[in-house]
């Protein structure tokens, strides 16, 4: 297919060489910023616009964007490239933004990963998860899907967005739970990276059994002794204390 990529963030750095390794041509990159758009499109072999009137014509135009810039741009994106497929990667925006901004034919690519510029992304295992306007154009999204990964699943936006808050506690959550035990380390002049084996294992573990199951720590063993201990040593982080104990609670509802 030639797709148009509208965007030149952390998806768009990663979703566009897959596209190409694919066999897609990439038709142009638009960005507000010039010199992101060039970028990533002298990457791609592609030219760049910070116009989306100037976006060629093409079969699909992926839109990753903030929330808030794909709402804003939709009509201007459906109005420039009416004739294409239009698609979006976000997790939170329901799929009939599309319709309100008057488009033809459009759905959702929702690759559901953790994505930064500078991440090697194996997206063999990435799953994706996608939504179109009719059937035909659902099986269209998903034929163009199954070049980017074997992993691929319909599902409405209704769905997606418990997806999303899904990840975000998966994935988020937990790593602001890493700052948080970086900035207690570094107290101590102690590097973070005597933690990952402790992620990798913990990682490890819910591949083969339940998160629930796995759960360790003094809250699961309702250990109040060490989890004063704790709270204690973060009297300095009054924040951090409550948010231990919070979560705490909720592991074992019989610390409260």
């Amino acid at each position: 297919m030639k797709i148009a990529l509208i965007g030149a963030g952390n998806v768009a750095t990663c979703l566009g060489p897959r596209l190409k390794e694919a066999g897609h041509e990439i038709t142009a990159v638009y960005s507000r910023t010039v010199e992101s758009a060039r970028i990533l499109a002298d990457r791609l072999g592609a030219t760049y616009t910070t116009d989306l009137k100037a976006v060629p014509a093409s079969d699909a135009a992926i839109v990753m964007l903030k929330d808030d810039a794909l709402k804003e741009l939709a009509p201007a994106i459906a109005g420039s490239l009416n004739s294409a497929l239009l698609l979006h990667t976000a997790g939170s925006v329901p799929m009939d933004i599309w319709r309100e901004a008057s488009a033809k034919k459009y759905g959702v690519l929702y690759p559901m990963q953790t994505f930064s510029k500078e991440s090697r992304i194996d997206w063999s295992q990435v799953p994706l998860f996608i939504e179109g306007s009719s059937a035909q154009i659902l099986n269209d999204i998903r034929q163009l899907a199954l070049t980017i990964s074997p992993d691929v699943t319909p599902l409405s936006s209704e769905g997606r967005r418990k997806l999303h808050l899904a990840a975000v506690f998966t994935c988020n959550f937990s790593n602001h739970m890493y700052a948080i035990a970086e900035q207690l380390l570094k107290t101590e002049g102690v590097p973070f990276r005597v933690m990952l084996p402790l992620v990798r294992e913990t990682a490890r573990k819910v591949e083969s059994i339940k998160p629930q199951d796995a759960q360790t720590g003094p809250a699961v063993r309702g250990d109040r002794k060490v989890i004063d201990e704790h709270l204690a040593l973060l009297k300095d982080n009054p924040e951090f204390a409550e948010l231990y104990r919070l979560i705490s609670i909720d592991i074992n509802k019989e610390l409260k």
